[in-house]
């Protein structure tokens, strides 16, 4: 089983050094991935919840990318409405070429409605927008000559590199709850990214999903599930772990509010070192 957790990039603990020494110790003690969420704005409404610092998340990850050399770079989630999605696409290929195909993209619809008003984004519409958005980004990645005409999204007669190292792109995951959401996953997703309540919970969403899966025509074998899990007394037992992957998750992230609200005085290495023996451990489930 593969095991990553939250890079400390909000709240108190956002600041380049933090960001540095856990990426690196992360890497050295044999996590699977760092990874990254998604806040342009911090309406007044979610303040108490995401603090007001909030480093952008591609950015943080191109960071990362420079202090590593080999861990996985993810984010739990990327909101697709939030970005022009032709920016969105070349900066995850970029990062990817940048990073030696180290790129993992979930993605989500959005939620938080003040946000997008503040974005000038439609929220009513972040479900159209989204799976659009996601045929965009296959084609650019994968076309010599990328053309698309959509609802949302129009381009042609254009030259799109560099091309993602990963081929034939990055996987993208859905972080998403719920039946349209398993539809989505099922229909054009390389993976599943739920916000996990317990393992017996994630087994019936799996189950469900695989068949959708082979109802697409799709090789459900071929779908990744990767669960994330808020710790609860330190973080996830080796026997939590087990439940999990016999639920069907082949990755589990750990998202702490501590790797965001301990200062940054590299009391956020805690949590990574804490769990360093679950992770070696881990790797053998």
């Amino acid at each position: 089983m593969k095991f990553g957790l939250s890079l400390p990039h909000f709240r108190q603990a956002a600041s380049p050094e933090a960001i540095r020494r856990v990426a690196h110790r992360a890497e050295h003690l044999g996590y699977d991935g760092v990874w990254v969420s998604d806040h342009i704005v911090i309406p007044h409404s979610a303040v108490d919840r995401f603090g007001t610092i909030f480093y952008e998340p591609l950015a943080v990850l191109g960071f990362a990318a420079a202090c590593t050399s080999k861990i996985r770079l993810g984010t739990t989630v990327l909101i697709l409405p939030y970005r022009n999605p032709l920016v969105t696409a070349k900066v995850l290929s970029t990062l990817d070429v940048l990073s030696g195909g180290r790129v993992t993209a979930g993605m989500a619809v959005g939620w938080t409605e003040d946000e997008f008003k503040a974005l000038g984004v439609p929220f009513q519409e972040r479900g159209a927008l989204s799976d659009e958005y996601i045929a965009a980004f296959k084609v650019l990645w994968t076309q010599d000559k990328p053309t698309f005409h959509g609802q949302f999204v129009r381009f042609e007669n254009i030259a799109f590199e560099p091309k993602p190292v990963q081929k034939p792109y990055p996987p993208v995951l859905l972080g998403a709850h719920g039946p349209k959401a398993l539809q989505r996953v099922a229909r054009s997703y390389d993976g599943w990214f739920p916000l996990a309540q317990s393992p017996e919970a994630l087994k019936r969403d799996v189950e469900t999903l695989r068949k959708l899966v082979q109802e697409a025509g799709r090789n459900p074998d071929a779908i990744q599930v990767t669960a994330l899990v808020e710790p609860r007394d330190g973080g996830p037992s080796v026997e939590e772990l087990k439940r999990y992957r016999d639920a069907g998750a082949s990755r589990v992230i750990v998202f702490s509010q501590q790797m965001g609200t301990e200062a940054a005085d590299g009391k956020a290495l805690a949590l990574v070192k804490q769990l360093a023996p679950v992770v070696e451990r881990a790797q053998k489930v």
